[in-house]
């Protein structure tokens, strides 16, 4: 499913308002990187969002799936190498708030939990001075093995390194 504040550049090309309809769109600087606020929320809360955040120094992956009647979020950090499957509970959203919760897996003081408050903050704000000091990567998949990828220089390439490694050999 299309992101819907990205709209597919073949039908511009057909349109005589195509630069006008391009400008209204929110920048989006590399494939995979979302730049425009609203539309990290409206990813994020979509209900079965696959994130990075990265500063300058670290990077956290986050999980954000949905509760069946839709009125809370819960929100996961990767903490393994299996980017499917090695994600632990770290707290949730409801009604706009982050909290962490009697079955989080990480305290206060973590880093992933510190980030995403952070984050979640700055992003309900709208301060873009804050948001302009991380990355909001998207998951994607690869080109190759149809594999998950997480990492930022990955999603921008569309190739994971194991497979970009056989890749280079072959």
């Amino acid at each position: 499913m299309r992101h819907p504040h990205v709209m597919g550049i073949a039908a511009l090309i057909n349109r005589e308002d195509a630069l006008a309809e391009l400008l209204k769109e929110p920048f989006v600087a590399e494939p995979g990187r979302i730049t425009d606020p609203a539309a990290m929320e409206t990813f994020v809360l979509a209900g079965n969002a696959t994130f990075t955040l990265r500063g300058k120094a670290v990077r956290y992956t986050y999980r954000v799936r949905k509760s069946e009647d839709g009125k809370v979020h819960f929100v996961s950090v990767l903490a393994g190498p299996d980017n499917e499957s090695d994600y632990v509970y770290v707290g949730r959203l409801r009604n706009g708030e982050f909290a962490l919760t009697a079955k989080s897996k990480l305290g206060e003081d973590s880093g992933p939990v510190r980030a995403f408050r952070w984050f979640w903050i700055a992003l309900r704000r709208r301060s873009a001075a804050h948001l302009a000091q991380l990355e909001f990567w998207h998951e994607a998949r690869c080109c190759r093995c149809g594999r998950k990828l997480t990492v930022p220089g990955s999603v921008a390439s569309g190739i994971g390194p194991e497979c970009a490694k056989m890749m280079e050999a072959a």
